[in-house]
């Protein structure tokens, strides 16, 4: 097979992926020329278009697996906001009388309760679903309308400040412009690792090995994007904190839906649940571990939230389990189960955040946001559906 033929292969069989790449670049070049002077594609708002994908991002991040089972959660957003006010609630009235003077440990604290609180809920709901068997919709609705009066409950409907400088780092810090350097060159060198060790193990079980041409255009593309993205947020501030938190997770979220049992027993039960439970794979405890990491990720989207914010508010979360739902749908996660991946939705939450960027931007209403966002969501579903039927 020679290369052309190779590279046509390969197009047809992640044409959906593609798509959206494209559709990235199109929204950026499309806004880049509507606003005045590229001020789009400058480096500051470069760098806050990305800070402003990580809370939805980390959401999506869980909510593919959750999807992917068949199932869906309506209560991230606001579980995310209940994490954040328990958070602020704690920086703001607790730690600042029993431990003034130690802003790194109660950051550290802060961060600690934020991610238990997450987790301890997703436990509650993932028992619910998995082992009594209650509908994933219903449970999660219920969960939402809890979670908003249990933060107007801590809030009694005031603004709780979270601005502590330690604690504001999280979601609001930079890496120094060499530690960013160092952190490009690290990522680089495991891109090349993990393309010629795939290849081995491709090798070692007999299974059809690409062109080493193809697999190193791609990882030299990747590469080419990472060097590209360090030195434009260099040219700003350097490394948004939450962005390499972000990565870091990504990655280990796509290990778990790649490269192991829980990855492989969610996607088998998404594709046909039946086929699943007769091949002995343990529907529900599957599910249950799915709900767990999720609440576990809306623990860690709290506490970017309350870091990125500096407050906890009422209206913490709002909307925020919609953006993540739609993130992963533009990244070519299936509403019918089995098919998703966690590149594809970090994907759609960068072009949530884009469309919401460059709308606001050009002082565009926010009903017409909404219009816009709506248009595009329903256009990656019916792409969805029909790159489904044509395969």
């Amino acid at each position: 097979m020679n290369l052309t033929t190779e590279i046509t292969k390969r197009f047809r069989e992640n044409i959906q992926t593609y798509t959206i790449i494209l559709a990235l670049i199109i929204i950026w070049a499309l806004f880049a020329i509507l606003t005045p002077n590229f001020a789009y594609l400058q480096p500051q708002n470069f760098s806050n278009l990305f800070r402003q994908m990580t809370v939805t991002s980390f959401l999506a991040a869980g909510m593919v697996l959750v999807i992917v089972t068949g199932n869906i959660d309506l209560s991230v957003g606001k579980l995310a906001g209940f994490v954040s006010v328990v958070v602020a609630f704690f920086q703001a009235r607790v730690w600042s009388t029993v431990i003034p003077d130690q802003p790194v440990l109660s950051a550290s604290l802060s961060v600690i309760i934020g991610l238990l609180t997450g987790t301890l809920f997703g436990i509650l709901q993932g028992y619910i679903i998995s082992y009594l068997s209650i509908p994933a919709f219903i449970v999660t609705l219920g969960g939402m309308f809890v979670l908003r009066g249990g933060i107007l409950i801590i809030t009694e409907g005031k603004t709780i400040p979270a601005n502590q400088p330690a604690f504001s780092e999280i979601a609001q810090g930079y890496l120094p412009p060499w530690a960013g350097w160092v952190v490009g060159a690290v990522v680089v060198a495991l891109l090349f690792f993990n393309m010629f060790n795939s290849r081995l193990r491709k090798r070692k079980y007999g299974f059809e090995v690409s062109s080493l041409s193809i697999d190193l255009l791609g990882t030299i593309f990747l590469s080419a994007l990472v060097i590209a993205y360090i030195f434009i947020v260099n040219r700003y501030n350097g490394i948004q904190v939450p962005v390499l938190l972000l990565s870091v997770t990504a990655l280990v979220m796509a290990y778990l839906s790649n490269n192991t049992r829980f990855g492989r027993y969610a996607y088998a039960i998404g594709g046909n649940r039946e086929a699943a439970r007769l091949s002995g794979i343990n529907i529900k405890r599957t599910i249950f571990m799915v709900f767990v990491l999720m609440g576990f990720l809306c623990g860690v989207a709290g506490v970017a939230l309350a870091s990125y914010v500096g407050y906890g508010t009422t209206a913490a979360g709002e909307g925020y389990e919609l953006d993540a739902i739609a993130a992963c749908i533009l990244g070519g996660t299936s509403t019918l189960g089995g098919v998703g991946t966690i590149f594809g939705a970090m994907i759609g939450g960068l072009i949530m955040a884009s469309l919401t960027n460059g709308l606001q931007m050009l002082n565009v209403p926010s009903a017409y946001q909404y219009v816009v966002k709506g248009a595009v969501l329903v256009l990656a579903v019916f792409l969805d559906v029909y790159f489904k039927k044509n395969r």
